[in-house]
């Protein structure tokens, strides 16, 4: 034994501390790393450059509905693999992975319930479960959460995030554009409000059906919002894009979208909305 070896074990050290690993959110938007702790309670929302990070259903009712008003509503009955597609995996397995992962049935999960005390049914796409994407499940339950709105009187609320429809369905996916076209048709025949809210990113067959079909669209902040990507459009015009081109400020100026809101505000401002656009009916 040297002599490094005596004193040091002959000092009082104490044992090394694993420290945990999730402690550290490194945000997308500035890189800086963010104790996770003051990023939840801030929202998932950077404190430093506000960016507006991915969330799922769950978090987002409970940001959303007032504290124990909402209900999860059943995912209805949709065939999972039609076309039994396989390419590097099957697809049952990445369906079942992200399953695990996320713990949703699919993309698209809806509740009912009350905001600031006014009835409102919201569905949720979570872009982490297979890029959001849209397949004959997130068609059903679109459906099921219009229908849903429809049979309490109330108005339906859509958060879209979605890469497009699911490759893995082929035009059984593309059907559910029409699908949900009809559905918002059944809303509109019923008077009452189709709110979307499109969070990063919305993009593909998504954009072009049920998110640019609200009676109100809103957006957070910075999201990306499209339906072909930008180099591909780029390269299709052969032109230099704008700058911010595609993101929720650029779109808001040019009339696409009604507002961008940022997360903390969402809550209070679809509580007015469905105020005015739902008034509850005075009594004779």
């Amino acid at each position: 034994m040297n002599w490094l070896s005596k004193v040091r074990n002959s000092l009082p050290f104490t044992a090394k501390k694993d420290t945990p690993d999730n402690l550290w959110h490194k945000c997308p938007g500035c890189a800086q790393m963010v104790f996770v702790k003051e990023y939840q309670e801030n929202l998932s929302v950077c404190p430093i450059c506000g960016h507006h990070g991915r969330i799922g259903a769950e978090v987002r009712f409970e940001q959303l509905f007032d504290e124990g008003s909402y209900k999860i509503l059943p995912f209805p009955k949709a065939p999972e693999d039609p076309l039994k597609f396989r390419d590097s995996k099957k697809y049952v397995d990445r369906i079942k992975a992200a399953r695990a992962q996320t713990g949703d049935y699919d993309a698209l999960q809806n509740a009912r319930g009350e905001i600031e005390g006014k009835r409102a049914v919201i569905g949720v796409q979570d872009f982490a479960f297979m890029g959001g994407s849209m397949g004959v499940g997130v068609g059903e339950a679109f459906i099921a959460g219009a229908r849903a709105a429809i049979d309490w009187r109330c108005p339906y609320i859509i958060f879209t995030a979605a890469g497009g429809a699911r490759m893995q369905e082929g035009t059984l996916s593309l059907m559910q554009m029409p699908r949900t076209t009809v559905a918002i048709a059944e809303l509109r025949d019923a008077g009452l409000p189709y709110i979307v809210v499109m969070t990063d990113p919305t993009t593909g067959g998504v954009t072009a059906s049920y998110a640019m079909l609200g009676d109100i669209h809103i957006s957070e902040p910075k999201a990306l919002i499209g339906f072909a990507g930008q180099r591909v459009i780029q390269d299709t015009i052969r032109e230099k894009l704008p700058e911010g081109f595609q993101r929720a400020e650029y779109l808001l100026e040019h009339g696409m979208l009604d507002m961008v809101v940022e997360r903390k505000d969402m809550r209070a401002t679809l509580a007015k909305l469905v105020d005015y656009l739902v008034p509850e009916k005075k009594a004779a």
